[in-house]
């Protein structure tokens, strides 16, 4: 019952973060047109790439440390650590804002670190089971996104007005999260004090499998995006870029929604299972009830899907309803599988996932290409979904079957 009820809370306040964006998003994309979407997509999704790794992954090991002490050294640890990637994304939007002049990309190094703060103080809720906090800061960050897009779009700041919805509603998001603060307060996991350094090699080492093998395993899932970006601009413009982005931003916004509250329950709760059998139950239990919820998307998607872009969204993007009807079946999967991600973090299959992840990437960018090449945009949708089924088809398999870790 508490897994039923910290999950209804989260959903409640994700539905409400959703109805925000899916409520505006027709205003949205007759503010900005499909080229300034495309600009924008590609320097946020590459903003999202390092923010995924901007704590090297640490932040997930947060809801394993019981010790409080412990949690605010390795909350320490996530910080330090993102001061370096910081670092890199200032250097790469320099790069790309002067010689590329691509806009949005001033914004990269901001973006990079409100992307990165609200996951990891997200992890930092879940682990104090501050399960209103994260409904709240969701509809914060994922609400206020969309309204602040809004005002940049009346404000004609193109693909940049886009950039900075996102980014300023991170940042108020992490701002509410903080709370419980650590052990000793803020300032004590900002500063280094004599002996500190010592106490955070120790906890590095301690939970090193997620940088050694869940921070490649993100990196890889996020660059995945990075590249289909940069095919699409390359291969199809900044318009084909565009719908693309669109569409993968509506259609997966219930996989959103659905599976990063669930995740956030389902985590603590397979860590806290009393034995294996029931921690794998939980798992199956929860594929079926996404399986049927995911059949019932594709359904629509396959039927009206043109129809319902060209009246939600205007004319000049019915190309992306096209393009939704050929994602459906990968929409369907990836709804499914995307909040089972914790499950390998719980069941010690780190390796495993990231062995999976790259071969799951390289079939996705081989597919995209392929389609691209013979078939455009919406052939490049139908070639990713006949490989990516073939794909989530065996990972669905292994987790249903999966042996205990300490068998």
């Amino acid at each position: 019952m508490k897994l039923l009820r910290a999950t209804l809370t989260l959903l409640a306040g994700g539905a409400l973060a959703q109805a925000l964006p899916l409520l505006l998003g027709p205003w949205i994309t007759r503010l900005y047109t499909p080229a300034e979407f495309g600009q924008f997509s590609f320097a946020w999704t590459l903003a999202t790439n390092l923010a995924v790794v901007g704590c090297a992954r640490f932040e997930f090991a947060l809801p394993l440390e019981r010790d409080e002490a412990g949690a605010a050294l390795l909350l320490a640890l996530c910080v330090r650590v993102l001061g370096a990637v910081t670092v890199v994304a200032s250097v790469i939007g320099a790069v790309l804002l002067l010689v590329q002049k691509l806009e949005p990309a001033g914004l990269l190094p901001m973006a990079v670190v409100a992307g990165a703060l609200a996951q990891a103080l997200t992890l930092w809720a879940t682990r104090a089971e501050a399960f209103r906090a994260l409904a709240t800061a969701r509809v914060v960050q994922w609400g206020g996104a969309a309204v602040l897009q809004v005002a940049g779009g009346l404000l004609a700041l193109g693909a940049t007005g886009l950039m900075l919805g996102p980014v300023i509603a991170c940042l108020v998001a992490a701002a509410m999260l903080a709370r419980p603060a650590p052990l000793g307060g803020w300032m004590a996991t900002l500063r280094s004090p004599p002996g500190q350094g010592a106490a955070l090699a120790a906890m590095a080492r301690k939970y090193r499998d997620f940088p050694l093998f869940n921070t490649p395993n993100a990196f890889a899932s996020a660059l995945q995006d990075s590249l289909a970006m940069i095919l699409l601009t390359s291969w199809a413009g900044d318009a084909s870029a565009g719908y693309w982005a669109l569409a993968l931003r509506y259609l997966k916004a219930p996989a959103s929604l659905v599976g990063s509250a669930l995740s956030q329950t389902l985590y603590p709760k397979l860590v806290a299972a009393p034995d294996f059998a029931t921690a794998r139950q939980l798992v199956r239990h929860a594929m079926l009830v996404l399986g049927g919820l995911a059949a019932g998307l594709m359904l629509v998607l396959l039927t009206v899907g043109p129809w319902l872009f060209d009246r939600v969204f205007g004319h000049q993007w019915q190309a992306a309803g096209e393009l939704a009807r050929a994602l459906a079946p990968y929409i369907a999967l990836h709804f499914v599988a995307s909040p089972l991600a914790v499950v390998t973090m719980a069941w010690e299959g780190q390796a495993w996932a990231l062995k999976l992840a790259v071969v799951g990437q390289i079939m996705f960018v081989a597919a995209l290409a392929a389609g691209l090449r013979w078939g455009g945009l919406v052939g490049a949708g139908w070639a990713v979904s006949g490989m990516m089924a073939l794909y989530f088809g065996y990972y669905f398999l292994a987790l249903a079957t999966w042996k205990s870790p300490r068998s």
